[in-house]
């Protein structure tokens, strides 16, 4: 293919003009504006540092089957992300439109050339969040600074939380590893209280019999219906002995929150918290067929309640928690399938009380992950990438599977301080980290439609 330009000059400019001109006054062919990958016309040509010129989609080719960043020519290595090379690709489209045209229509026509774009230009964006056709965006509108104030101040905190509770750690797990007939009078009101707000007015009463442990543990229903108790109140009556049969058969308390709950499961604690960040569905479903009394019933019973009086529902957590109704389960595979990150902070907003910014920390980053799930989504929607989700989600299991057996495996041996710094870092950190992901999604998309 071989296509010659005449430069003419005009007859009526001055005598320094026509001299350039006649300079000029030559053939002008193709191969002059040739690319050193595959020897044919430039077509979007994109200049390295190293000066050489390349087609787009050439250099695409190049960097999906060596993934080098160097120059396919002379092998020095190139910096940021490689752009356009405008004024070059202007002359050369203004010189051969015809030529420029019906390149641009067969490399429309090659999938493989399209995908090595695409892939291209996604490392581009992530590497230096670059626009198509090598326009740089302001790094500064969302993340940046911003974002990297918030990490900093983000991962001190979690060093002072790790230190804080750390200190705290036999304030929290006292109950739950102390047996229930060595616990004090004070410690039995610890106990009481815990049970929700409306024990508080049966405090005084335990407090004037001075009840310890091994008392608590010898007391049966007819008592509390006798002074000096006197809990008339039916509900509240049975949510105590059903918390005290709890106690009986444990030996010691049971985990009512979520510190407790890390303090007798530690690795257990960890893993699903993790686990549900990376993939609810999964994590779910692990719940159900190997957690499902201790956990899961709790868990669907509190994102799914069954509608009854209120005072049933101030006792429901310390009640024994029966299977869960049709109506319950159909609204609960609802969110399961398309919102499983509501339920996440459903659970969360319902421990609100009890733990106030943590519950906030989980809610936000629950709004977060659904947000990113999103942006997945629409990412195979666009590029019509939909019949690959089996096997992407194949993919998905056999990683998370992997990794849980790894964890399963090296979590004896790792220390507590460690285990302490990921459970805080995924609680309080995390939410800034996906923070900076929902903008940079947002920012990927702005240039996309640009």
């Amino acid at each position: 293919m071989e296509e010659d330009v005449k430069l003419e000059g005009d007859g009526d400019s001055d005598g320094a003009e026509t001299a350039t001109e006649a300079k000029l006054g030559r053939q002008i062919s193709v191969s002059e504006f040739s690319c050193h990958c595959c020897y044919d016309i430039l077509v979007n040509p994109t200049t390295l540092n190293c000066g050489h010129s390349f087609c787009r989609h050439c250099l695409a080719l190049w960097w999906v089957s060596s993934k080098k960043t160097e120059c396919p020519e002379c092998r020095d290595k190139w910096e940021g992300f490689p752009k356009v090379n405008i004024l070059l690709r202007d002359v050369i489209e203004k010189l051969f439109p015809d030529v420029i045209r019906q390149k641009n229509e067969d490399i429309e026509q090659n999938s493989e050339i399209i995908q090595s774009l695409q892939a291209f230009q996604k490392y581009g964006n992530d590497q230096n969040h670059t626009a198509p056709g090598g326009g740089r965006v302001n790094p500064q509108r969302g993340g940046g600074f911003f974002s990297g104030v918030l990490t900093a101040l983000t991962g001190v905190a979690v060093v002072l939380l790790v230190y804080h509770w750390s200190s705290r750690e036999s304030e929290h797990d006292l109950l739950v590893h102390k047996p229930v007939a060595k616990w004090s009078p004070e410690e039995v009101i610890l106990w009481l209280e815990q049970l929700g707000p409306w024990a508080s007015h049966y405090k005084e009463r335990f407090l004037s019999e001075r009840v310890n442990g091994r008392l608590l543990l010898t007391l049966v229903e007819e008592e509390f219906l006798k002074v000096p108790y006197s809990i008339e109140n039916n509900s509240h009556r049975k949510a105590i002995i059903m918390e005290l049969e709890r106690v009986k058969t444990l030996g010691v308390k049971p985990p009512q929150n979520l510190w407790e709950y890390k303090a007798v499961n530690p690795g257990k604690s960890l893993f699903l918290l993790y686990a549900l960040k990376s993939s609810p569905r999964l994590s779910m479903l692990y719940l159900y067929l190997f957690d499902y009394a201790e956990t899961f019933l709790p868990f669907i019973h509190t994102t799914c309640p069954v509608q009854e009086d209120q005072e049933e529902d101030l006792i429901a957590k310390f009640i024994d928690l029966k299977d869960p109704t049709w109506k319950q389960w159909r609204e609960f595979l609802v969110k399961y399938v398309f919102l499983p990150y509501q339920l996440i902070a459903e659970f969360a907003w319902d421990w609100l009380e009890v733990h106030y910014w943590t519950s906030r920390f989980i809610i936000v980053n629950a709004m977060l992950l659904s947000v990113l799930e999103l942006f997945s989504f629409w990412r195979l929607w666009s590029r019509r990438e939909l019949k690959t989700l089996p096997r992407l989600m194949w993919g998905h299991f056999w990683k998370m599977s992997t990794q849980g057996l790894f964890v399963a495996i090296f979590w004896p041996i790792i220390p507590q301080f460690v285990c302490n710094c990921l459970f805080y870092w995924a609680v309080y950190f995390n939410p800034i980290i996906n923070i900076d992901l929902v903008v940079k999604e947002i920012r990927r998309l702005e240039t996309q439609v640009l």
